[in-house]
């Protein structure tokens, strides 16, 4: 499997696991069933609700039936057409497919994807949901379609089940203390990628990676030298972090 060199806002470098052109086949896959299935039911309600018995006595006059079938027309329109970009936009990179599958879509630039990526996405995707596609995907260098290349993105797997534990918080004893006052002023992006390094760590065994982020914490929130290793002083950083958002 194919792996990504992705950099945080951190400029520090993190491997991530490329999703195959399978699983991105089978989320399609899935999405495709979705799409035609939510089309078939509400067609399904079109034909079913007595509009067509309606029509036949007076097509003109039931302005009442035009409105509605004009309205589920759209109703399903929308939905089908735009299904990926608004699945994508409201499930944080994700469709119903990508998400059973778990796959997500995610910036090369270690930002957030923004509305204009995932429109970007979208706009190829004619070409994109083809065999063009997954072969784009089979030969690029980060697992990209014509869609990833054009919003600079590419889709990557995810890992197991996230708990409590997994995430950026965790709570802490009821008499902590926060040894570094800075954390008021970090966000959610700065303590993510000290997590996402500090589990890096424990795999690939890094200790350069360790030092290079303390220093630019260090250096960005003025906090002075500590006679903590860089371990310790990053894992202290997210238990403040986390006692200062539960006790906000």
């Amino acid at each position: 499997m194919d792996t990504i060199k992705i950099n945080t806002t951190q400029n520090v470098a993190l491997d991530y696991t490329a999703a195959g052109v399978g699983n991105r086949l089978l989320a399609i896959i899935i999405d495709t069933v979705i799409k035609y299935a939510y089309v078939s039911i509400l067609l399904y309600i079109l034909f079913n609700t007595g509009t067509n018995s309606l029509y036949k006595y007076d097509y003109d006059g039931n302005e009442t039936v035009n409105v509605f079938v004009l309205v589920l027309l759209i109703i399903i329109l929308i939905p089908f057409t735009f299904y990926h970009l608004l699945s994508e936009l409201f499930l944080n990179g994700q469709s119903i497919g990508k998400r059973i599958m778990k796959i997500k879509v995610v910036k090369l630039n270690g930002t957030q994807p923004s509305i204009g990526s995932y429109i970007a996405r979208s706009m190829f995707r004619i070409i994109d949901d083809s065999i063009v596609g997954l072969i784009t995907i089979a030969v690029s260098k980060n697992s990209q379609r014509f869609g990833d290349m054009a919003a600079g993105t590419t889709v990557i797997e995810l890992a197991k089940k996230v708990t409590l534990r997994d995430t950026i918080l965790s709570l802490q004893e009821s008499d902590y203390q926060i040894v570094y006052s800075q954390v008021a002023l970090m966000n959610d992006t700065d303590i993510n990628t000290i997590k996402e390094v500090l589990d890096f760590h424990s795999k690939q065994n890094q200790p350069k990676l360790l030092e290079a982020l303390a220093s630019k914490i260090k250096t960005k929130y003025a906090i002075q030298s500590t006679a903590e290793d860089n371990w310790n002083f990053l894992n202290t950083l997210l238990k403040d972090y986390s006692h200062y958002q539960f006790e906000k």
